[in-house]
C-alpha cells in the first residue's frame, strides 16, 4: 500500500492490534500490557457490544477494516471521512466511523472502515474494497491499547535471533493511518519494512527495488507475474536476485519480488543475462525525486515463515523480530 487519501481535498501518502500481565501492587511496580496474539491472529471483540473476530494483522493499515458483511450486520453507517487506500495506481475506498469497541477488559474507541459503495470521482478504479475476508475484520497492532503486542507467528525452533528495529509510521498528516513499519537503511536512504505473513511472497515498490540493487548487485530474472498486495489487488512482480544478501533483523533476503511500476521505476535494475557493459560507453540514469515515506519492502509468508514472533513495543518505538 502506498497512498492513503481524505475525501474533501487533503491527501497524504502512506503507502497496501488483552490481558495486561503484572502485579496490581502500584503503580511503580506493574509491568507493561502486553497483549499476546495466538498463531493465525484471531481475537474476540465487541463493536458496540455486539461480539466480533478479528485478526491481528501486523501489515494492515492503522485502523479496523471490516468485511462487507460484518459491516451489514453491524448496520455500520459512514461518516463524512472516507479514507482510500492505493496500491499501485488503483484505490480501496472505505467509509469510516468511530465506535465504541471491547478488547477484553478494556473498553475504547475506534475509526472503523468498511467497504464504500459510493461513486467515487478520482478513478473508476477507485471502489469500496475489503482489506481480507478471514473472519469480521482486520486491525494492525497500533489498534489495540496495550503499550507491547506480541504476535505468535509460528511455534519457537532452534537456533532464533531476535533483533529490534525502529519503529515508524507512514509520515505525513494521516501517517498513524497507515500502520506499523520497522525501518532500515539501504544505500544511506531510509526503508519502511511491512510484515506480510497473510500473502505468500515478499515484494518492493520500484524506488526502493533500485536502491537495493545499486546496494546489493540486484539483478532482474523473468516476466513480470501478477502478485496480490493488498484489498484483493494484484500487481505486475518480477524477480530480483542479489549477489550480496540483504540483512532485515535477523532475516537475510537473496530474491525478492520487485513492483516494477509501483512507487518509481524499476527500469536501472539491469537483467541478470544482459551484456556486460562496454567501458568506453557513456552511461545517463536520470533519477526522478524520490519521497522514501512511500518506499515498501513487503516481507511476505516466503520469509516470516522463519520466523516465530514479531513484537511491536509502542512506548519504546521498536519493532522486534525473532528468526531463525
Amino acid at each position: 500500500m502506498t497512498g492513503s487519501i481524505f475525501r474533501g481535498g487533503v491527501a497524504a501518502f502512506l503507502s497496501v492490534a488483552l490481558f495486561p500481565i503484572g502485579s496490581p501492587a502500584s503503580a511503580a511496580d506493574k509491568e507493561t500490557p502486553v497483549r499476546d496474539v495466538p498463531i493465525g491472529g484471531m481475537i474476540a471483540a465487541t463493536i458496540n457490544g455486539t461480539p466480533v473476530t478479528l485478526r491481528v494483522d501486523p501489515g494492515a493499515p492503522g485502523l479496523v477494516l471490516m468485511t462487507t458483511a460484518a459491516a451489514d450486520r453491524l448496520g455500520l453507517k459512514g461518516g463524512v471521512m472516507e479514507l482510500g487506500y492505493s496500491v499501485g495506481g488503483q484505490g480501496a475506498m472505505q467509509a469510516t466511523t468511530v465506535r465504541p469497541m471491547t478488547l477484553g477488559a478494556t473498553r475504547v474507541k475506534r475509526r472503523i472502515g468498511f467497504p464504500s459503495r459510493k461513486k467515487v470521482a478520482i478513478d473508476a478504479r477507485w471502489i469500496g474494497r475489503a482489506y481480507a475476508t478471514v473472519g469480521d475484520g482486520s486491525m494492525g497492532p497500533g489498534s489495540l491499547p496495550e503499550s507491547v503486542v506480541r504476535i505468535a507467528l509460528h511455534a519457537s525452533r532452534a537456533g532464533e535471533r531476535t533483533v529490534a528495529l525502529p519503529m515508524v509510521d507512514g509520515g505525513g498528516v494521516f501517517g498513524r493511518l497507515s500502520g506499523e513499519f520497522a525501518q532500515i537503511i539501504i544505500g544511506g536512504q531510509p526503508v519502511r519494512i511491512r510484515f506480510d505473513p497473510y500473502h505468500p511472497r515478499t515484494t518492493v515498490t520500484a524506488n526502493a527495488a533500485s536502491l537495493i540493487a545499486e546496494a546489493q548487485r540486484g539483478t532482474l530474472t523473468g516476466s513480470a507475474e501478477p502478485v496480490e498486495i493488498a484489498f484483493g489487488i494484484a500487481r505486475p512482480v518480477r524477480t530480483m536476485t542479489l549477489a550480496t544478501p540483504l540483512a532485515v533483523g535477523p532475516l537475510l533476503l537473496s530474491t525478492l519480488g520487485v513492483r516494477t511500476s509501483d512507487v518509481g521505476s524499476a527500469a536501472a535494475i539491469p537483467e541478470a543475462d544482459a551484456a556486460p557493459p562496454d567501458p568506453d560507453e557513456i552511461v545517463v540514469t536520470a533519477k526522478g525525486k524520490r519521497d522514501p515515506k512511500r518506499d515498501r519492502l513487503t516481507l511476505g509468508a516466503d520469509l516470516l515463515d522463519r520466523c516465530s514472533a514479531i513484537v511491536f513495543d509502542k512506548p519504546a518505538k521498536q519493532i522486534s523480530l525473532t528468526c531463525a
